[in-house]
């Protein structure tokens, strides 16, 4: 291998995937050994693929596809390259197979994976102008952003996971009075969306590029929409939203372990077309994705911050992200977490839906190192996600990054805030 260092931390770099490495052990060791093959999400493969997937999807980019390495398996690699994302679960249905490998056989891939992908982040030529997959070490970068992103993804497996068959991680839950949720009223001014190219290390195809939008007045609940809230539509004929169970004529939540008395204080996950319809009852609407810039990182000085509370690094003084907890927690739990306007629980405690359909920005350059990443989702059925969730890594928090999902999936953490034209 050619060594090249200039520009390249490669003990961060190898640090952090030993990181992602570990939170996968941590998140494979939750599940039961008789569930490894489960589909508990059934528009998902099961937990065996995932275990594969990972360091799979690692060496193909960086190793393989990157830097022109010989195969560690080619059938393993066949069989793990790539997940699925299908509309149904018929659709879904078409990607089941009986041959997983044994767990021992996938973990034994794994390992060599790894090996391989450490060895080329030690000396490696990692940035390299002339390969496109290389450009700015995009295919270092791309492989470890994947990995936690399917850190959540787990999550949301183990959450539809029967609690019998999984090891739980104990959590202390807090419940508070609701607060009132008033509308604050945002000016007309600009947001930046997007960003540039040589302005951060590493950003995924659909950040590109920067751009500036003109958004007009309006106002913007200060805290999501809580469970107490959403109780009410329920009340009045409202869709059920899907981690509610009611018993005996009450409501109550399934956490991520343990079946809860509902939280009223805490936000209502939901899918996009219930809080649509939620959104339609209150003679409402949900933001766009320049209005929830603008009332995240905008201020009344006419200024723009990095994150909605200023300058300082994501951290649990600010919002409920990074693995703290898996669970939500109530919406003014984080004061410090306010943007300039005082709109309260922006990043964190769940993904915020907006009403724009996810689309490729002015500029949109498919990724060399994962060209399909965006582009197989600018179908017009996706929504624009902005913010984070409790098990949304660190590294994925900044304000160009997007999320997006089906308008009627349902086993996200996705949140919402209701906007009022003026």
């Amino acid at each position: 291998m050619l060594t090249h260092t200039e520009g390249i931390d490669r003990q961060a770099l190898a640090d952090w995937y030993r990181r992602n490495r570990q939170r996968s052990a941590r998140l494979f060791a939750l599940i039961a050994p008789e569930a490894y093959y489960d589909r508990p999400i059934p528009l998902r493969h099961p937990f065996a693929f995932y275990e594969g997937h990972l360091p799979a999807f690692s060496f193909l980019v960086v190793d393989e596809r990157a830097l022109g390495e010989p195969p560690v398996d080619a059938r393993l690699e066949k069989i793990f390259e790539r997940g699925i994302d299908p509309a149904t679960v018929r659709d879904a249905d078409g990607h089941t197979r009986s041959d997983w490998p044994s767990k021992t056989e996938i973990e034994a891939f794994g390992r060599a994976c790894d090996a391989r992908i450490l060895a080329a982040i030690a000396r490696a030529r990692l940035d390299n102008p002339g390969v496109p997959r290389l450009v700015r070490a995009q295919g270092v970068y791309t492989a470890l952003e994947h990995e936690p992103m399917h850190h959540e993804t787990l999550v949301y497996l183990l959450h539809q996971l029967s609690n019998d068959k999984k090891r739980p991680v104990q959590q202390k839950h807090r419940d508070t009075a609701p607060p009132e949720n008033d509308f604050v009223e945002i000016a007309a001014g600009t947001a930046t969306l997007g960003a540039r190219r040589d302005a951060i290390p590493f950003g995924w195809d659909n950040e590109f590029d920067e751009h500036r939008v003109s958004v007009g007045q309006f106002a913007i609940q200060r805290f999501p929409v809580t469970n107490a809230d959403y109780r009410e539509f329920v009340k009045a004929g409202g869709p059920v939203p899907p981690f509610w169970i009611e018993r005996d004529g009450e409501f109550r939540l399934r956490g991520v372990f343990e079946e809860l008395p509902l939280p009223l204080s805490w936000p209502v996950y939901a899918r996009h077309d219930d809080v649509q319809a939620y959104a339609d009852w209150k003679g409402a609407r949900l933001p766009t994705e320049p209005e929830y810039h603008r009332a995240a990182f905008g201020a009344p000085s006419g200024g723009e911050r990095a994150f909605p509370w200023g300058a300082h690094p994501p951290s649990s003084e600010f919002g409920n992200f990074g693995f703290a907890r898996y669970d939500p927690e109530p919406v003014d739990a984080h004061p410090s977490g306010a943007s300039a306007w005082g709109v309260h629980d922006l990043i964190g405690n769940g993904w915020e839906w907006t009403s724009t359909v996810f689309a490729p920005f002015p500029g949109f350059e498919p990724m060399a190192s994962y060209p399909q990443y965006s582009a197989d989702f600018f179908d017009g059925k996706h929504y624009v996600m902005k913010g984070a969730s409790p098990v949304t890594a660190l590294e994925l928090i900044r304000r160009s990054f997007r999320n997006w999902f089906y308008g009627d999936y349902p086993y996200m953490y996705a949140k919402f805030r209701l906007v009022l034209d003026r």
